[in-house]
């Protein structure tokens, strides 16, 4: 079965690195198994198929980003100030992806979701629920800040869907354009989007 110890680990990072930079139709249990340097009798030893194995990779790549959302829109922040350094960190992170493959990739759950919603039922779910866990902590900041006086959001659930909408949608067109200056006004847009001026930031 080859190194036992991290077949498995190694599995989910090689189908969530060619699902995002490719594509989940196009992509083989031969290539996933190639990719991770496990046989594919290793393969059926930890999954029972290529669902099954992109399900698992998804709530594992979720566990392991959350940390960073954590820290972005950490209560100890001020709450306009967690939506700057959303941003900032989105922006990063496909400015270094593009740097690593050459393209922007835009968010693994939309570009997965909007594939395979019609065909793969359990992944649809699975991306739905993390959608719905990230877009929490957007209803969070909109909660604190609607609190704080420095925005009026009396239904923070409807004004965090509106932003999480808008983020996605900015992604997606950063990565069909594979421009990541796409994304630079993210924060503009979302200032907006709460009502309030950038220069806000300066005082929260």
């Amino acid at each position: 079965m080859g190194r036992v110890s991290d077949a498995k680990e190694r599995l989910m990072k090689a189908v969530s690195e060619l699902i995002w930079t490719g594509s989940y139709g196009r992509t083989t249990i031969d290539q996933i198994c190639e990719k991770a340097g496990v046989k594919k009798g290793s393969f059926y030893y930890f999954f029972d198929s290529k669902a099954d194995l992109a399900e698992a990779a998804l709530e594992t790549a979720w566990e392991e980003f959350r940390p960073k959302l954590d820290a972005a829109f950490s209560a100890a922040t001020e709450p306009l100030d967690r939506f700057r350094k959303y941003c900032e960190m989105a922006y990063q992170e496909q400015v270094e992806l593009k740097a690593r493959y050459g393209h922007v990739l835009g968010c693994p759950l939309c570009s997965l979701g909007t594939e395979v919603s019609t065909q793969e039922e359990g992944l649809q779910k699975k991306v739905k629920e993390i959608m719905n866990q990230a877009r929490k902590y957007l209803e969070t900041a909109v909660r604190d800040a609607h609190a704080a006086g420095q925005i009026r959001a009396p239904d923070p659930a409807a004004k965090s869907r509106t932003i999480y909408a808008y983020h996605e949608g900015l992604l997606t067109q950063a990565r069909i354009q594979n421009d990541v200056g796409v994304l630079e006004d993210m924060l503009r847009g979302t200032l907006d989007i709460l009502g309030v001026q950038e220069s806000a930031l300066a005082r929260a």
